[in-house]
This record gives structure tokens, sequence and C-alpha cells, in this order.
């Protein structure tokens, strides 16, 4: 049986590093390789790219990731910047978008982690806050955590019907480093997990005509500490 080949969307640091002479470097995380082989996947990454090439990537992928990284430019929902916004790519925005329009025209899953499931909520449509001070409820840590990321760091209630809750159960420990959310939902989309603060932790697609799964935390950095982590990434590689 052949392994479901994963396309991985990469990131670019643009800063200056020494150990490559100040070059950019397109990179992803270790662990979000490492979490997709573990599940019997062959991860393949993504460069960033121009838009137009998304078509091409996509056909020679089975599936779709979507990492975490910069915050996403407010303009592509509608908003002039924060004082609070972060660092955004607005090359990556553009480019991962097509990713996901592409995905969903060849009927490709979708998995997206942290920023790629605000990113996914943009792309379809809604709204995020640029920094989770805006939201009037917040009272969860869910930024710039002291704590190493294979601890979890705060609870999430997960709806027991949903795709999330047939994985991972009604509840969960995650880890958190996120401070952005989703402010208005797309229509196209529903919650499926939040934080005790009322934080969107998990969406799918409203419907059966795509198969699109999203978390705010990061498993990718905790599946081999937590059996629900990896059952996230075995799910989408081999049943989503």
């Amino acid at each position: 049986m052949n392994k479901p080949i994963i396309g991985i969307s990469g990131n670019k640091l643009s800063h200056s590093v020494e150990a490559f002479y100040g070059e950019p470097v397109t990179y992803t995380p270790q662990g979000t390789v490492s979490a997709i082989k573990e599940a019997g996947g062959t991860p393949l990454v993504i460069p960033i790219n121009d838009p137009h090439s998304a078509e091409k990537y996509i056909s020679i992928v089975d599936k779709l990731l979507l990492t975490g990284g910069q915050d996403i430019a407010p303009d592509l929902y509608g908003e002039e910047p924060h004082p609070k916004l972060g660092e955004t790519n607005k090359e990556r925005d553009l480019f991962e978008i097509s990713l996901i329009q592409e995905a969903m025209k060849q009927q490709k899953p979708i998995f997206a982690i942290c920023r790629g499931m605000q990113l996914l909520n943009v792309a379809l449509g809604g709204t995020l806050y640029q920094d989770l001070s805006l939201y009037s409820a917040w009272k969860i840590k869910h930024a710039q955590q002291p704590t190493q990321p294979k601890y979890a760091t705060h609870t999430i209630k997960i709806e027991e019907k949903s795709m999330l809750g047939t994985i991972i159960g009604e509840t969960c420990l995650v880890n958190s480093y996120h401070h952005q959310g989703i402010k208005d939902l797309s229509k196209d989309l529903v919650a499926t997990a939040w934080a005790a603060d009322g934080i969107i932790e998990g969406i799918e697609f409203s419907k059966n005509s795509h198969r699109m799964l999203g978390v705010q935390w990061h498993p990718e950095l905790r599946f081999e500490h937590s059996s629900k982590e990896l059952a996230l990434f075995d799910y989408f590689v081999n049943k989503l």
C-alpha cells in the first residue's frame, strides 16, 4: 500500500541567520514532519511560491497540512492593522489561500494547525481577533507560554459528535501558543472545540462536501507524549 503524500505548507525565515550566511531559509518544524511519518504518511514540504503554482503542488499530494507561524495580514479580512499585530507575511498568506482553494477544487483533505486554522477561516470569509486583548471574555493564557510545548497548559471542551470528538473525546489538555483567534467564524465552517474562555479551538467544514479539520493548538509538538495528539495525525493521514 502506498503511503499518502502529505503536502506541508512551508514557512520562510527571512531574517539574517549567521549559520546560513544571512540568506533566507525555507523550513517547517521537525515535529510536523516526524508526526506525519509516525502516522504512516510521506511528508513533502511545499515552499512559499507564486499562487498560480498552487494547482501543480496540490495535484502531486494526497492531502494538505497548513502549519503555524506569523500573524495573518488583516487587510485580507477587511481590517486595518492593530497596534498589537505581530509580524505578517503577505506572500505566504496569498500562496496558502491558493493552496486551500485548490485543495477544495481537487477534493483533497485539509488539516490546519494554529495559524493554519485561522487562515482557513479567513480564506472562507471569516475574521480574526488581531490580538486576544480585543476579546472581552479573554481569561486563559493562550500565548507566550513559559512551559515547554510538550506539556499541555489548558483544557478544551469538544463537541461530542464532531470529527474532533470522535478522535480524541469530549475534553483534552492542550498546549497553546497564539495571540490571535477566530472572531467571526466563516459560514462554511462549524466550531467543534472551545477553551474555557470561549475562544474557538477546533473547526471543521459544515457539510460533507469537503474534508477539513482545524485545531488551534500544536499537536505536532506533543504527539510523542500524548496518544490523543498522535491520534489526530493518524486520522488525518489514514482516514480524513
